[in-house]
């Protein structure tokens, strides 16, 4: 999935690499008017029901460095039983953000331990229909506890008419949620989708970490500058990407910038990324523009993700 719109945050790090940092050029999203689904409409359903602790199988989105016999220890289930459940995926080249079925025995018999989502509060769903029939949706999603959080994903669907017209997965733009902060999960629907479509959420997964795992390190952004264009409808961020010393380096950073209009609506996300390579105690400058899907930009949050 490419997310095109504003995002921002500030947590870990990733990892690091001999390449320059590379921005890709975004072009500011051409809207529609926005519908009743850009403000939160009446009659927005968003279920908050929290699965039972039951063997019930969802999709993992494969992280920078996973393996397959990694991923099945961390969920309990053998690396027979993964590899049978996913047979179009070659454990030998799996990519990142590829998504693997992680199964699970309905019955529970060797009573393994089966991940199911932490409870946290979906604080708004907004849809925003594009030029092309499109609809771009975000769901803020807030993380209140004192851990990471990791591979939260929701479903959103779309009804019309009383219909379920698409339903997807909606993802996070970094691997992880950072300690009392806010993110946006992000999906995109292709055309045609109804202007006036109205979207439904409800968290599928989302794990929280134990403290200290070292798939992560300690990043934190500095110096960041938010400057928006006359219009209001894109802005170019920069700052800097800083490790500590005692940390260990990093390999790959993500940086993700999430931009909200004047009443705190998500209106857009972008996330850059660099495999330039963070040493222990240095600094990794960033630059990227995001834009605005629909409306004005009124301010934008960073987050940083670094791993080693």
């Amino acid at each position: 999935m490419i997310l095109c719109a504003v995002l921002f945050l500030a947590a870990c790090a990733p990892q690091t690499s001999n390449t320059t940092p590379i921005v890709s050029t975004l072009q500011p999203y051409q809207t529609l008017t926005p519908s009743a689904t850009a403000s939160q409409p009446d009659g927005l359903v968003v279920s908050f029901e929290t699965p039972l602790p039951s063997p019930t199988p969802f999709v993992y989105v494969v992280a920078s460095g996973d393996t397959l016999s990694q991923i099945a220890e961390k969920f309990n289930v053998s690396l027979d039983v993964l590899l049978a459940a996913n047979p179009n995926v070659d454990p030998n080249s799996m990519t990142l953000g590829q998504k693997l079925n992680i199964p699970s025995n309905p019955a529970n018999l060797t009573g393994e331990s089966t991940p199911t989502p932490v409870p946290f509060p979906v604080q708004q769903i907004v849809c925003r229909p594009t030029s092309e029939r499109g609809m771009w949706c975000f769901v803020l999603v807030r993380n209140d506890t004192n851990d990471f959080m990791e591979n939260i994903t929701a479903q959103v669907s779309l009804n019309a008419n009383g219909q379920t017209i698409s339903s997807q997965t909606a993802l996070l733009p970094l691997n992880i949620l950072p300690p009392n902060t806010s993110l946006p999960l992000v999906v995109f629907f292709a055309p045609d989708i109804p202007s006036d479509a109205k979207p439904q959420a409800q968290i599928l997964t989302g794990i929280r970490l134990s403290p200290g795992d070292e798939r992560y390190l300690p990043a934190t952004l500095q110096n960041t500058l938010v400057q928006v264009d006359g219009p209001g409808f894109s802005a170019q961020v920069s700052g800097q990407v800083r490790l500590p010393a005692n940390a260990g380096a990093a390999k790959l950073v993500w940086v993700a910038a999430v931009a909200y209009d004047e009443s705190g609506n998500v209106i857009g996300v972008r996330r850059w990324e660099s495999t330039a390579g963070l040493p222990a105690g240095g600094g990794l400058p960033f630059a990227f523009m995001v834009s605005s899907v629909a409306g004005k930009i009124a301010r934008v949050e960073f987050a940083v993700e670094a791993r080693p």
